[in-house]
């Protein structure tokens, strides 16, 4: 197979976050399959959170050195009480990173065969261009509802000059094929995941689990009351994965209503460790409020957990079904808290439902995705 040079496009891969892993598995993956993959971050050079292969080239140019850029930061410090400060500080820094991408990729881009852009801002900055869009793919990571007035109603229609759009739910396509040739692709699990044997119910312990960032979209506040208000035996753990805003918050609840020997905040933790403790649980409980996909869904399921989860846009429908766990209506929490306690307390049926919680996972193997990729590039 002829080699193919492939551009992949991001911010950072400094901390945690779905894009970042996604990104380092699948450029990783398509790597070993020969081909020959490169990053641009848009940062200065900085330590790998997500392990890349070392194959794969690795190129920084720092967005926050431009003179927009660093305009913004100065009134996100010294503005931050301004109500809206936040989406002034967005657009200059924007303006910032496509001055600095503009002229990197001006004189690279002939060195590729194709582009892709994992964020939709980059996407619409390299669609500006007729010659470099007719190269790129715009991978779309976050609900098409982003970006406000000037990216979905003014810059989103630029798609059309791109090469190709990927989403990964189907909602989306749906919204984008109105521009472009567009791909339904999941995004791929982490390869600890893929040859996890199934976990039988007395090789765990009573724990229910949520992984994500402590803030307000993911709506980690709403596992905690939920738990609090299920009828538990004493011996059922809540486990939470994470850091963010809401951090104190959710530890005033804990400590509030005498929680803290049943809830436990666990930090930041490594895909490893992370691995390790889905290993352990039965039950993932997810209350995010917006999903782009809902890559920790799966990584549950590989691990042998039933699934409950609200209903949001738009990640969990393409998901969970009546094989591997419950949909609930966002903010019903009397519905989330009346299906976990039927798991909590009806060990047949939720040992059955982490059985066919775990062949389900199985539909989601990166082979297919790996696939699927190849045959667009």
């Amino acid at each position: 197979m002829a080699q193919k040079k492939i551009l992949f496009i991001y911010y950072q891969n400094l901390k945690p976050g779905g894009v970042a892993k996604v990104l380092t598995n699948l450029t990783s993956e398509l790597a070993k399959q020969g081909y020959n993959i490169e990053i641009l971050f848009l940062m200065a050079p900085h330590q790998d959170f997500y392990s890349i292969d070392p194959t794969i080239k690795k190129h920084y140019i720092d967005s926050f050195s431009n003179k927009y850029s660093k305009f913004a930061t100065h009134l996100k410090k010294k503005y931050i009480s301004i109500p809206k400060v936040y989406n002034i500080h967005a657009y200059f820094y924007d303006l910032g990173s496509y001055q600095v991408l503009k002229e990197w990729i001006k004189e690279n881009h002939h060195n590729y065969d194709t582009i892709v852009s994992c964020w939709y801002k980059l996407s619409v900055m390299l669609s500006l261009d007729k010659v470099i869009s007719k190269k790129t793919i715009a991978w779309e990571h976050s609900s098409f509802r982003v970006g406000g007035i000037v990216y979905d109603k003014l810059l989103r229609k630029k798609y059309k000059n791109l090469k190709h759009i990927v989403c990964i739910n189907k909602p989306s396509v749906k919204y984008y094929e109105h521009f472009n040739t567009t791909f339904f692709i999941p995004n791929i699990i982490d390869n600890i995941y893929e040859d996890v044997k199934f976990i039988e119910s007395n090789e765990k312990e009573n724990i229910i689990s949520f992984v994500g960032r402590l803030d307000k979209t993911k709506n980690a506040i709403d596992v905690v009351k939920i738990f609090n208000d299920t009828k538990t035996s004493s011996d059922w753990k809540l486990q939470i994965i994470g850091d963010g805003p809401e951090k104190n918050n959710i530890a005033a609840y804990i400590k509030e209503n005498k929680l803290d020997e049943s809830v436990f905040l666990l930090g930041i933790k490594s895909p490893e460790e992370i691995s390790e403790l889905l290993k352990k649980s039965k039950i993932f409980a997810f209350t995010s409020l917006s999903e782009a996909f809902g890559l920790v869904l799966l990584e549950a399921m590989f691990c042998s957990n039933a699934l409950i989860a609200y209903d949001c846009e738009f990640g969990p429908s393409d998901i969970i079904n009546e094989n591997n766990g419950f949909l609930i209506p966002v903010h019903d929490k009397p519905s989330f808290v009346s299906k976990l306690q039927l798991l909590t307390q009806n060990e047949e049926h939720l040992n059955a439902l982490m059985k066919s919680s775990y062949e389900e996972s199985h539909k989601w193997k990166k082979e297919k995705i790996i696939q699927q990729w190849k045959e667009i590039l």
